[in-house]
């Protein structure tokens, strides 16, 4: 077990492109990572590489985030090598269309299962840690501006999202004072060109700012989250004002 006194994460969904960005700067803001991975070893192992340049300690294990006992058994793992969980971030998540009249119950189940049933059972025990520290900790979940929008092929997806908005606002005001819990919308990052929904220039034209996300908009908002100490239950849009159309 490690007794360095460094903070530590936990983290799902890092070792995804834009999660893999995450999670090298939370490390370069001094926490040890400990991140999960389920369908690439290949792709988790050179994240964890990356990692390791910054934060030598930092480990991965596989889980699956649909099976309730895969993420118990990650937290076990964890707990067993690290005394303190400072930081939780919560984003893996499942993405494809599924037009309305087709939706299947795998399609449903997968997107669902992915993105809010995992989200609550990796929050549920990151608090049951947290709520046993005398320090303040924190919970970022990943959601998506289509919980406030109408995307007509996205409907599980979407329901997806709202609901882990809402699952910010009840942990947050469960955990107070003691664990701070808040979101991240994002709107369209350009991490993901072959998954747009939309052609560019008319997403483009949709934007205020007009520009597509850079996963650097995201680390400053999660930063900013970690240096601030009188924020909890709040969904950070960042979207360059695409929810103002």
């Amino acid at each position: 077990m490690s007794h360095s006194g460094k903070k530590v994460c936990f983290m799902t969904g890092a070792s995804g492109l834009l999660g893999g960005e995450i999670a090298l700067s939370v490390a370069g803001q001094g926490y040890t990572i400990f991140f999960t991975w389920n369908s690439s070893e290949e792709k988790a192992a050179q994240t964890l590489e990356k990692i390791r340049w910054i934060s030598p300690e930092s480990q991965m294990i596989r889980c699956d985030v649909t099976k309730p006992a895969d993420i118990s058994n990650a937290f076990a793992a964890f707990r067993e090598q690290f005394e303190r969980l400072d930081l939780l971030i919560a984003s893996a998540s499942n993405f494809f269309s599924t037009p309305l009249p087709d939706v299947t119950e795998q399609e449903w189940d997968s997107l669902i299962d992915t993105n809010l049933k995992g989200t609550f059972f990796t929050m549920q025990e990151a608090v049951r840690i947290m709520q046993q520290q005398s320090f303040v900790s924190r919970i970022i979940s990943m959601t998506d501006i289509s919980a406030d929008l109408v995307w007509r092929n996205f409907a599980p997806y979407t329901v997806s999202k709202a609901g882990i908005q809402h699952l910010t606002r009840v942990f947050a005001k469960t955990c107070a004072p003691h664990i701070l819990v808040n979101s991240i919308a994002p709107g369209t990052i350009t991490i993901h060109p072959d998954k747009e929904i939309e052609p560019l220039e008319e997403m483009i034209n949709k934007i205020p700012l007009k520009r597509l996300g850079d996963p650097l908009d995201i680390i400053r908002t999660i930063i900013f989250l970690l240096e601030s100490d009188y924020i909890t239950g709040q969904v950070i849009t960042v979207d360059g004002g695409r929810l103002l159309q």
